[in-house]
């Protein structure tokens, strides 16, 4: 019931996603950096590109740090990104924003999705979401099979006693308009996703209590007014979810822009749990911001070559038409770094 009276609604959402670009709001863009480790190449990559249309918009740039995970609960490395971010020119206007000190909105958020009946107590285990029959989503998470979805209250009550549960929200049927869900991202153009088929119903808090990723930028970046998302490619099959938690939320939904991936030559994608070229690293290697950033916008298409730029520098050769033809993921090997 809930569910189809929210069709035509959602109907108009995707109509408008396929419509184009917003242009009728001052731009607001932001860095959301998780401090589970040092910066990464592919991590500056993002910022940069973020950064580069802001400033070209004229626009107001926010810093937020994504510190909710446990792992990431570390105000030491939170320092570092700060540092990182100055020393590669990086700045912004507002921030940075801590997500630990943002916990009331998320506990909202999550209090009028269940006055909604739109979430339940899911009890599934790690090992049992991750079996290596079950279809996964584009961002590598399994499509959850709703095993959880119509547990009577016995049975949930029997359950908590063994496990504490997660939350999931309901995502529409298989079929239904409101589950389908259409946008145009500004690199890789028209993509739609259907919830049921493609990912299922999602977490929005953890069995830790951690709220969860979907939920909590979804919130942040309407709070902080963001109009413009502008984040690595791995993360496409994320924007569907984050713009169903919109409409439920009654968010005005920002453009996305998901950037090319920045990978070693086996095709693994670069990480900061592989260590790969961290910026103490890189800061070593190329000595100056100006001798990395140019090279990135070298690799990006953004200029014609790898000449030393600040990113201020670079802010007149931002184009978001030179990254859809340069929409291919970035190979990076020993040639990137001479």
């Amino acid at each position: 019931m809930i569910i189809s009276k929210m069709e035509t609604a959602v109907t108009n959402m995707n109509t408008a996603g396929q419509s184009g670009y917003l242009t009728d709001r001052a731009t607001v863009g932001r860095f959301a950096p998780s401090p589970s480790g040092r910066m990464h190449l592919g991590n500056v990559f993002s910022a940069l590109i973020a950064w580069l249309s802001v400033r070209a918009a004229g626009g107001r740039m926010v810093l937020r740090i994504e510190d909710l995970d446990p792992r990431c609960a570390d105000a030491t490395r939170a320092e570092q990104i700060v540092d990182d971010l100055h020393w590669l020119g990086l700045d912004w206007d507002e921030g940075p924003i801590y997500q630990h000190d943002r916990l009331d909105l998320y506990r909202d958020a999550v209090a009028r999705l269940e006055e909604r009946g739109l979430v339940y107590p899911c009890f599934c285990t790690r090992a049992e979401l991750h079996a290596a029959s079950a279809p996964h989503a584009s961002d590598g998470t399994p499509v959850y099979a709703g095993t959880c979805r119509d547990l009577t209250p016995q049975q949930i009550e029997e359950k908590r006693r063994v496990r504490p549960a997660a939350l999931r929200l309901r995502v529409p049927e298989e079929g239904a308009i409101a589950g389908t869900i259409s946008f145009i991202d500004r690199v890789y153009g028209a993509h739609t996703e259907v919830l049921a088929r493609d990912c299922g119903d999602f977490l929005v808090q953890r069995s830790d209590g951690v709220f969860a990723y979907q939920l909590v930028v979804v919130v942040d970046d309407a709070e902080m007014g963001v109009t413009e998302v502008v984040r690595g490619r791995d993360l496409l099959g994320s924007a569907p979810r984050q713009m169903y938690l919109q409409h439920l939320l009654g968010y005005e939904q920002p453009t996305y822009a998901h950037v090319p991936m920045l990978i070693a030559p086996d095709g693994r994608r670069l990480s900061k749990r592989e260590h790969d070229c961290d910026l103490g690293e890189l800061k070593r290697t190329f000595g100056t911001p100006e001798r990395l950033l140019g090279r990135l916008a070298a690799a990006a298409g953004l200029a014609p070559a790898a000449t030393p730029r600040s990113a201020e520098q670079l802010i007149d050769l931002f184009n978001w038409d030179i990254l859809q033809v340069h929409a291919r993921d970035i190979v990076v090997d020993n040639s990137f770094f001479v």
